[in-house]
């Protein structure tokens, strides 16, 4: 059977207001009172209308979170860290999938909005290619960007330094002696990946070195673009001592490829990655990394859109606000000292 808050009312004996303000907390209600409220909640087991209180309020207490792959663990994380603050703050989360398709993407979006979401977080994929900024101009709800940037789209962005974070992976292996390294990018369509290429380029043209050709390689975010990028730098290019891959995923099928061909790691071969995900401590050897907490950074974005949201701020109303995390060297046991 399902209870009503004027079955709450009766069974404590006040009237179905006090209840209101007791569940609430719009109002003072004296002590007595409150526990008797508090006590015929939980004996009739009265569960408040989400929906009959969002359409009072307007709210609804739920954040959309879109993410590009829930497969790599970076975003996971990312939404774990989303999630536990939200939760912290009284908000549910509505997770969707995007599977890097823009046209999945931009109808996820449609349907958080039509389901009155109250803030959208975006873990941006291929939105440089889709409608979605043009659809978020539409609206007013708040909208945050994570990791990168969204074409066309004025939002509060949480980012990671992509340029200074991949200078100091190559920093850190040209300390090592390297100078023959290789740079695993992600598909150059994005701007993260771009980023993360000129931070390579900029170290080693710092150190004096031009990269040849041959020494980029470039596919998705993957083990498996890691693993057989490696292969062919390992089969066509002897010369290189190191691997500077534009993610963790990447650093960890290179791993898995140096293996198989009996290159031992760091001895022969320094690999480093990038994110610094939770995987990375558990393979073998480490993988050394750059990159922050990832649920912090979840953990950040979701403040900055709940502020945004309790200001009532629309998104393209106020300053936007482009927050940048410094990256910092996770060592483990995947880089050395260049080959004698």
């Amino acid at each position: 059977m399902t209870r009503t808050i004027k079955d709450v009312a009766a069974r404590a004996g006040v009237s179905f207001t006090t209840v209101s303000h007791v569940l609430n907390g719009t109002r003072r209600v004296s002590e007595p009172s409150r526990q008797r409220v508090e006590r015929a909640v939980a004996e009739l087991g009265y569960v408040p209308s989400a929906l009959a209180r969002s359409l009072k309020t307007s709210e609804t207490h739920v954040l959309g979170v879109l993410v590009p792959n829930i497969t790599n663990p970076f975003f996971a994380e990312l939404t774990r860290g989303v999630e536990d603050a939200a939760r912290g703050q009284g908000y549910s989360v509505f997770l969707c999938n995007c599977d890097d398709e823009p046209a999945r993407q931009l109808g996820y979006v449609q349907s958080l909005l039509a389901r009155r979401v109250d803030g959208l977080l975006l873990a941006n994929s291929a939105a440089e290619a889709s409608t979605v900024s043009g659809a978020l101009r539409q609206t007013p709800v708040p909208t945050v960007v994570v990791d990168r940037a969204v074409a066309g789209l004025d939002a509060d962005l949480v980012r990671l330094d992509n340029t200074g974070g991949a200078r100091l992976a190559t920093e850190h292996l040209l300390g090592l002696g390297h100078r023959h390294i290789a740079c695993l990018a992600g598909p150059l369509a994005f701007e993260v990946s771009r980023a993360r290429v000129a931070g390579w380029r900029e170290a080693m043209q710092a150190a004096g070195i031009e990269p040849a050709p041959g020494w980029l390689a470039e596919g998705p975010y993957h083990p498996a673009q890691g693993h057989a990028a490696t292969l062919g730098l390992l089969a066509n290019h002897p010369e290189i001592t190191a691997i500077c891959a534009g993610n963790d995923l990447l650093g960890i099928g290179a791993l898995r490829a140096a293996a198989e061909r009996g290159v031992a790691v760091p001895r022969q071969l320094s690999v480093i990655g990038f994110d610094g995900i939770e995987l990375g401590g558990f393979v073998h050897p480490g993988l050394t990394s750059v990159g922050q907490d990832i649920r912090s950074i979840g953990a950040r974005a979701a403040a900055v859109l709940i502020e945004r949201i309790r200001r009532g701020a629309a998104r393209h109303h106020g300053p936007v606000r482009d927050l940048v995390v410094t990256p910092e060297l996770i060592l483990r046991e995947s880089t050395g000292a260049v080959p004698a």
